[in-house]
């Protein structure tokens, strides 16, 4: 009686899981990563090689990522398209810091946009190279502190059609982390949902120097 009882109250909520359907999505975000955060927080302790001393990478592409407008997103979804070669990895190496990223991205996010591998990266280097990423923070040559918003403002500095809602600054460890920008499936700005428009707003977020 009691096992009944508690399926039957489980069975009154949704379910969320992972395998949705793919290609099932209503947007994307743009995932960018401020890579010198990244390796102090994890990727030093890794022997990131995206780490290494001179490799100079600022904003890299984190992901893609298919997203619900109600909230949430889909991950790990089942399909029937081929897994991405080594040699299509390593190509998104430029961009995304390593290969092994890559990878990831399309085990968890890729598979549920409803692509090819090959086409899933494309579409990804074509929404990194949409957005201009401020030049200023290229020349960052010590660790500095500043609120999160003038990142936010920067981008939209550069990026005149960004607006407020279709960009979020995220820090992690009070370090700036990332800056997601929210597109429709063609690539065309759009507005965030309320579960990923949630603004860092420290006003003393770390940004750590260009390595």
């Amino acid at each position: 009686m009691f096992r009944s009882l508690i399926a039957l109250f489980l069975l009154s909520f949704p379910a969320y899981a992972e395998g949705e359907r793919p290609g099932d999505f209503d947007y994307y975000v743009v995932s960018l990563s401020w890579t010198p955060t990244w390796c102090t927080l994890t990727g030093d302790a890794r022997k990131s090689p995206q780490c290494d001393t001179g490799k100079g990478h600022g904003f890299t592409l984190h992901g893609l990522w298919p997203q619900y407008t109600d909230g949430g997103w889909p991950s790990y979804c089942r399909t029937a398209k081929r897994n991405p070669s080594r040699a299509m990895t390593n190509d998104m190496a430029d961009i995304m810091g390593t290969s092994g990223l890559a990878w990831h991205q399309w085990k968890k996010h890729g598979r549920c946009t409803g692509l090819s591998a090959r086409d899933y990266y494309a579409l990804s280097r074509e929404a990194y190279n949409k957005i201009n990423r401020p030049a200023v923070l290229r020349k960052l040559k010590k660790d500095i502190q500043l609120p999160a918003s003038v990142i936010e403002d920067a981008f939209m500095e550069t990026n005149p059609k960004l607006l407020q809602n279709q960009v979020t600054i995220t820090c992690k460890a009070r370090q700036i982390q990332e800056v997601r920008i929210c597109m429709t499936k063609d690539l065309q700005l759009t507005k965030c949902g309320r579960d990923v428009i949630k603004d860092c707003s420290l006003r003393d977020a770390g940004l750590a120097k260009i390595r």
